[in-house]
């Protein structure tokens, strides 16, 4: 896809289910999202996307989606702070539209979901409660999330590689400097906090994380966010690390409970 926004062109990769072609009808929508160093083809060649969803639609788990992963491009799914790149923007404002509009795509937020990995989990539960007019479920996996503690105290080389790129006047600040407005944008714990609770409560939440990633903690306070909010959400912990292992086995859970989602709002 073209963007003016951006002033380049973007990637994605597209899941169809089996036999659109031959059909008029229009279909609901999951937006999954790569993780960070990744791309638009993670999911296919490492996610086995294709052999996952075929097998819940066919075993009538879920019904017929389309998948639409766009390149992430190590952009944190947000709008860079000195307006040089407006992912955020793009996302929502070009990429929506040109997909849902070329693959027969359903536009309205019960038929819309958005779920991905890592830096791609963190942004699909940011875009899902920023945008809650647009999405109605999210299903994030080891979600790039980390609590005010952890990113003051995170070593200066990999908090400027990772938030340099949507923040640069943060390179090689220190402590409690590192938290500016555009980290505060980042942090869903206080979108959780201050946004309107029937807002947040209108986005179906699906989150897990592996008991040994790195990022046990930041989804863990995520949960307790939510609860202490009396935000509805499913939040599971099981064995396993940052790896794709452990996300080939999220995704189907997390698909099912996109779909069921959509099943049930109907």
């Amino acid at each position: 896809m073209e963007s003016s926004i951006l002033n380049t062109s973007v990637k994605y990769s597209v899941y169809l289910p089996d036999g659109f072609e031959k059909t008029d009808q229009s279909y609901p929508v999951v937006y999954l999202l790569n993780g960070f160093t990744g791309d638009e083809t993670d999911w296919i060649r490492l996610g086995h996307v294709k052999d996952i969803t075929d097998q819940l639609i066919n075993g009538k788990q879920i019904d017929p989606i389309v998948i639409i992963m766009p390149d992430g491009d190590d952009r944190l799914y947000m709008n860079k702070d000195d307006g040089t790149y407006n992912y955020e923007d793009m996302f929502i404002k070009e990429l929506m539209p040109f997909v849902e509009n070329k693959y027969r795509i359903k536009k309205d937020k019960n038929a819309r979901g958005i779920s991905g990995l890592s830096m791609g989990g963190a942004g699909s539960l940011r875009l899902a409660l920023k945008y809650h007019d647009l999405f109605g479920a999210c299903a994030a996996f080891s979600a790039g999330l980390g609590t005010e503690e952890e990113i003051i105290n995170e070593d200066q080389g990999s908090f400027d590689y990772y938030f340099g790129r949507i923040s640069p006047s943060t390179i090689g600040v220190k402590g409690k400097d590192r938290m500016n407005a555009t980290l505060k944008d980042y942090s869903l714990y206080d979108m959780v906090k201050t946004k309107n609770k029937n807002q947040l409560k209108s986005v179906d939440i699906y989150f897990d994380c592996g008991d040994d990633d790195f990022l046990a903690i930041g989804n863990a306070t995520l949960h307790i966010e939510l609860t202490k909010r009396g935000i509805p959400h499913e939040y599971r912990v099981r064995d396993g690390a940052h790896t794709w292992n452990f996300w080939v086995e999220s995704l189907p859970i997390g698909l099912t409970f996109i779909g069921n989602s959509m099943r049930f709002s109907e």
